[in-house]
């Protein structure tokens, strides 16, 4: 599996330009872009403490010394490589393309499918700056768990893992990224890949538990633009992409608006949870370039808060 199998060139120069930084602190191995917990001696200074018998000498500050005459040694904070996992909702929903007249939900080029691309992306575009890349694809459980590296081989990992799935089972998706959250051993950058239809509440436990562990969250809710109009007319059949056999025709005309306001309010709540929990809630539409809204909200990133 190559990139070039999921990505045009013209797609791979333009993320080749991007970076993405942790905005808020993130562990790492080695000396790299972004801030570390792990108190070094370079870069920015963190604070004094007392000095304790085996401290080297020249990290003691002795201006402090000349005011106080204690001797204290100057910590600081160090730059660190990202840990970046990338979480992939493979379940029945995103199997959704657009449908052929008078059916909805059967497949084509899928939310799935984008999401997919944009997760090449964001691991393309990570490796290439030298940072980790984990991978954890979940339904109804987690199902692939690829754990962080920074190696350029992983690549191959991460990709052949994303296409080896194939979307169709229920989720709960609060639930399924708890479980999912069990499986990282250290703090970074989690982006969750999905459509968010689920129970937001659910959801805003899940981003609790992330946050709680000291990840710093970005959210792609990806969507169909038939998921946002709604341009059904007359009678169609709606086939549940979640539960086999699954089927229902209903008169169109009197379901759309119900359906829009429903959405409006599934909208707001995903909103309202993302900010209470500082969780960055990018929303993306399957006819959009990927490779726009990438390069939009990596803009928008890497402003101050």
């Amino acid at each position: 599996m190559s990139i070039l199998d999921l990505l045009a060139p013209k797609d791979l120069a333009r993320v080749a330009r991007l970076q993405v930084f942790a905005r808020e602190v993130v562990e790492g191995s080695c000396s790299g872009r972004h801030r570390s917990p792990q108190k070094g001696f370079s870069v920015d200074f963190k604070e004094h403490r007392q000095y304790v018998r085996g401290d080297e000498l020249r990290n003691i500050d002795w201006k402090v010394f000349g005011k106080s005459d204690k001797l204290f040694v100057r910590q600081y904070e160090e730059e660190t490589n990202l840990r970046c996992y990338l979480m992939v909702d493979t379940s029945g929903s995103m199997a959704y393309a657009g449908s052929e007249p008078g059916v909805a939900g059967d497949d084509a080029t899928s939310k799935f499918d984008y999401a997919v691309r944009l997760s090449a992306c964001l691991a393309f575009m990570m490796l290439g700056q030298q940072d980790a890349v984990g991978l954890v694809t979940f339904d109804d459980r987690p199902r692939k768990v690829l754990p962080a590296s920074g190696r350029a081989s992983h690549l191959q990992a991460v990709l052949a893992a994303l296409v080896s799935q194939s979307p169709g089972r229920e989720t709960d998706l609060g639930q399924s990224l708890r479980q999912a959250a069990g499986t990282l051993k250290r703090r970074g950058l989690v982006v969750v890949l999905s459509d968010a239809m689920g129970d937001v509440t659910s959801l805003g436990r899940s981003l609790a538990q992330l946050r709680r562990g000291g990840h710093d969250l970005v959210f792609f809710q990806i969507l169909h633009p038939d998921e946002q109009s709604f341009p059904f007319k007359g009678r169609v059949r709606f086939r549940n992409l979640e539960i086999h056999g699954d089927e229902q025709t209903v008169e169109t005309g009197s379901l759309r608006q119900l359906y829009l306001d429903r959405l409006a309010e599934h909208q707001v709540a995903l909103r309202r949870v993302c900010r209470a929990h500082r969780v960055d809630l990018v929303t993306m539409t399957t006819d959009r370039p990927f490779i726009d809204g990438l390069h939009e909200y990596v803009s928008v990133r890497r402003r101050p808060r």
